[in-house]
């Protein structure tokens, strides 16, 4: 049976719907007005092989900022209630993923304690419409409110659409690694007992 989750979270500025399935196959349904995030975010389902459904009402007549952060804190909320109690979770996962001329690394620690280091510059502000800023912001979102450790780095690269395309995949293909169950797993991986 797949680990699922749905989650509404509305505000003034935006209302977002996520639905996961962490054990699914990389289908992806992905409506946030920002064809370029949209994208993004394609890419973390299909290489994550997370199925994946967001449709997102922000005020995009403003900017990009509310509806890329609100979608990062309601797909947090998605994967932390997706993994339940965590129960035999391999709970770390790292990637480092080439893509052209640039390399990037994930780190994914599930352990309840929520921080985020972020290492990534950029050229230009935009990038197919979306602030190039706000990659960070949503990172920030999903780690804090799927209490999770997150490290991104992008160690080299020129173009920022290999860039930001190879942060979202490493990403993916780190908490693809660290959401995988391990029968050998008793409960949960922490010598607390908890997580």
């Amino acid at each position: 049976m797949g680990r699922s989750a749905t989650v509404t979270r509305q505000t003034r500025e935006t209302r977002v719907t996520v639905t996961i399935d962490l054990d699914g196959t990389g289908r992806a349904d992905l409506h946030t007005g920002i064809g370029f995030f949209d994208h993004m975010l394609d890419g973390f389902a299909r290489h994550g092989l997370f199925d994946l459904t967001v449709k997102c009402e922000g005020d995009l007549f403003v900017d990009s900022h509310h509806t890329i952060e609100d979608t990062g804190i309601t797909l947090g909320m998605a994967i932390a209630k997706a993994l339940g109690d965590k129960a035999g979770i391999v709970r770390y996962g790292s990637c480092m993923l080439p893509m052209d001329e640039t390399l990037a690394l994930c780190a994914v620690d599930l352990g309840g304690r929520p921080y985020l280091v972020y290492d990534a510059a950029f050229a230009a502000q935009n990038c197919g419409g979306m602030d190039t800023q706000m990659a960070r912001e949503f990172f920030y979102a999903v780690s804090y409110t799927a209490a999770m450790n997150l490290h991104l780095k992008v160690l080299y690269g020129e173009n920022d659409h290999h860039k930001l395309e190879a942060l979202f995949k490493a990403f993916a293909k780190a908490l693809d690694a660290a959401t995988r169950q391990d029968p050998r797993i008793e409960g949960v991986l922490s010598t607390k007992g908890s997580l």
